[in-house]
Protein backbone atom coordinates (compact mmCIF):
# COMPACT_ATOMS: atom_id res chain seq x y z
CA UNK A 1 0.00 0.00 0.00
CA UNK A 2 0.65 3.78 -0.43
CA UNK A 3 1.92 5.90 2.37
CA UNK A 4 -1.20 8.12 3.02
CA UNK A 5 -0.70 12.13 5.08
CA UNK A 6 -1.81 11.78 8.78
CA UNK A 7 -2.26 14.88 10.44
CA UNK A 8 -1.53 14.03 14.46
CA UNK A 9 -1.24 16.14 17.43
CA UNK A 10 2.57 16.63 17.88
CA UNK A 11 2.36 15.05 21.45
CA UNK A 12 1.54 11.80 20.57
CA UNK A 13 4.55 11.47 18.09
CA UNK A 14 6.40 12.23 21.44
CA UNK A 15 7.13 15.76 21.11
CA UNK A 16 7.43 17.45 24.17
CA UNK A 17 4.82 20.53 23.78
CA UNK A 18 2.41 19.58 26.26
CA UNK A 19 1.35 22.66 28.68
CA UNK A 20 3.87 21.11 31.45
CA UNK A 21 6.68 20.54 29.15
CA UNK A 22 5.89 16.95 28.65
CA UNK A 23 4.56 14.64 26.11
CA UNK A 24 1.90 11.77 25.36
CA UNK A 25 3.68 9.30 23.36
CA UNK A 26 1.82 6.57 21.76
CA UNK A 27 3.44 3.61 20.80
CA UNK A 28 0.60 1.81 19.67
CA UNK A 29 -0.08 4.43 16.69
CA UNK A 30 3.23 4.39 15.57
CA UNK A 31 3.37 0.06 15.45
CA UNK A 32 -0.07 0.28 13.91
CA UNK A 33 0.25 3.23 11.70
CA UNK A 34 4.35 3.64 11.33
CA UNK A 35 4.64 1.92 7.97
CA UNK A 36 1.48 3.32 6.08
CA UNK A 37 1.52 6.88 6.55
CA UNK A 38 3.65 10.14 6.71
CA UNK A 39 2.73 12.08 10.14
CA UNK A 40 2.18 15.54 9.71
CA UNK A 41 2.71 16.92 13.35
CA UNK A 42 0.33 19.79 14.88
CA UNK A 43 0.53 21.36 17.97
CA UNK A 44 -2.33 24.39 18.18
CA UNK A 45 -1.05 25.87 21.34
CA UNK A 46 2.73 26.24 20.15
CA UNK A 47 2.09 27.05 17.03
CA UNK A 48 -0.69 29.95 17.52
CA UNK A 49 2.30 31.21 19.98
CA UNK A 50 2.13 29.86 23.49
CA UNK A 51 5.22 28.86 25.01
CA UNK A 52 6.44 25.57 26.63
CA UNK A 53 5.57 25.11 29.47
CA UNK A 54 2.47 26.87 29.79
CA UNK A 55 -0.58 27.83 31.73
CA UNK A 56 -2.95 24.78 31.87
CA UNK A 57 -6.06 25.66 29.66
CA UNK A 58 -9.97 24.46 29.55
CA UNK A 59 -12.65 25.35 27.95
CA UNK A 60 -15.73 27.24 29.35
CA UNK A 61 -19.22 28.68 27.57
CA UNK A 62 -21.86 26.70 25.37
CA UNK A 63 -20.94 23.84 23.22
CA UNK A 64 -21.58 26.30 20.15
CA UNK A 65 -19.68 29.11 21.66
CA UNK A 66 -16.94 27.79 23.72
CA UNK A 67 -14.01 29.61 24.78
CA UNK A 68 -10.17 28.51 25.51
CA UNK A 69 -9.31 30.31 28.90
CA UNK A 70 -6.18 30.32 30.63
CA UNK A 71 -6.73 28.04 34.25
CA UNK A 72 -5.12 30.40 36.40
CA UNK A 73 -4.62 33.73 34.66
CA UNK A 74 -8.25 33.63 32.98
CA UNK A 75 -6.81 34.63 29.80
CA UNK A 76 -8.73 34.18 27.09
CA UNK A 77 -6.89 32.51 23.77
CA UNK A 78 -9.38 31.55 21.57
CA UNK A 79 -9.26 34.39 19.05
CA UNK A 80 -5.38 33.79 18.83
CA UNK A 81 -6.05 29.73 18.43
CA UNK A 82 -8.97 31.26 15.79
CA UNK A 83 -6.82 33.67 13.88
CA UNK A 84 -3.71 30.75 13.59
CA UNK A 85 -6.19 27.87 12.65
CA UNK A 86 -7.22 29.79 9.56
CA UNK A 87 -4.02 29.89 7.94
CA UNK A 88 -3.02 26.62 9.23
CA UNK A 89 -5.95 25.21 7.81
CA UNK A 90 -4.98 26.38 4.33
CA UNK A 91 -1.51 25.29 4.76
CA UNK A 92 -2.76 21.72 5.94
CA UNK A 93 -4.81 21.45 2.74
CA UNK A 94 -1.80 21.77 0.83
CA UNK A 95 -0.31 18.91 2.30
CA UNK A 96 -2.61 16.72 0.91
CA UNK A 97 -3.73 15.02 4.45
CA UNK A 98 -5.96 12.28 4.19
CA UNK A 99 -6.70 12.04 7.94
CA UNK A 100 -6.02 13.58 11.36
CA UNK A 101 -5.69 12.03 14.88
CA UNK A 102 -6.30 14.21 17.59
CA UNK A 103 -5.45 14.32 21.53
CA UNK A 104 -8.34 13.11 23.42
CA UNK A 105 -9.57 15.32 25.99
CA UNK A 106 -7.38 18.56 25.14
CA UNK A 107 -9.28 21.81 25.34
CA UNK A 108 -7.41 22.48 21.61
CA UNK A 109 -7.50 19.01 19.84
CA UNK A 110 -10.14 17.24 21.34
CA UNK A 111 -12.31 15.36 19.33
CA UNK A 112 -15.34 14.06 21.73
CA UNK A 113 -16.60 15.50 24.76
CA UNK A 114 -13.74 17.45 25.95
CA UNK A 115 -14.06 19.22 29.50
CA UNK A 116 -16.70 17.03 31.23
CA UNK A 117 -18.61 17.45 28.29
CA UNK A 118 -18.43 20.71 26.87
CA UNK A 119 -17.77 19.69 23.69
CA UNK A 120 -15.04 19.65 21.38
CA UNK A 121 -11.68 21.55 21.29
CA UNK A 122 -11.13 24.54 19.34
CA UNK A 123 -8.97 23.56 16.71
CA UNK A 124 -10.59 19.92 16.36
CA UNK A 125 -13.43 21.94 15.72
CA UNK A 126 -12.20 24.24 13.58
CA UNK A 127 -10.50 21.21 11.68
CA UNK A 128 -13.87 19.62 11.16
CA UNK A 129 -15.57 22.23 9.63
CA UNK A 130 -12.72 22.96 7.24
CA UNK A 131 -12.83 19.33 6.44
CA UNK A 132 -15.80 17.87 6.58
CA UNK A 133 -15.25 14.53 4.86
CA UNK A 134 -12.18 13.87 6.05
CA UNK A 135 -11.24 11.10 8.46
CA UNK A 136 -10.84 12.05 12.45
CA UNK A 137 -10.57 10.32 15.44
CA UNK A 138 -8.82 10.57 18.83
CA UNK A 139 -6.20 8.92 20.07
CA UNK A 140 -8.10 7.22 22.68
CA UNK A 141 -10.77 5.62 20.44
CA UNK A 142 -8.56 3.97 17.96
CA UNK A 143 -7.64 1.82 20.81
CA UNK A 144 -10.52 -0.18 19.69
CA UNK A 145 -9.57 -2.86 17.10
CA UNK A 146 -12.83 -1.97 14.87
CA UNK A 147 -12.83 1.76 14.69
CA UNK A 148 -8.94 1.56 13.72
CA UNK A 149 -9.76 -0.95 11.18
CA UNK A 150 -12.76 1.62 9.89
CA UNK A 151 -10.41 4.36 10.53
CA UNK A 152 -7.49 3.15 8.23
CA UNK A 153 -10.24 2.09 5.63
CA UNK A 154 -11.64 5.57 5.32
CA UNK A 155 -8.68 6.93 5.30
CA UNK A 156 -7.88 5.39 1.85
CA UNK A 157 -10.88 5.72 0.59
CA UNK A 158 -10.85 9.71 1.47
CA UNK A 159 -7.07 9.40 -0.09
CA UNK A 160 -8.41 7.79 -4.09
CA UNK A 161 -11.39 10.37 -4.00
CA UNK A 162 -9.19 12.89 -3.17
Amino acid sequence: MDKVKLGISSCLLGENVRYDGRHKLEHYLKDAFGKLVEWVPVCPEVECGLGVPREAMYLIGAPESLRLVARNSNIDHTEKMLEWAKTRLEQLEKEGLCGFIFKSDSPSCGLNSVCSKKGIGIFAKEFSSYFKLMPAEDEDRLRDDKIRERFIKNIYIFKKRH
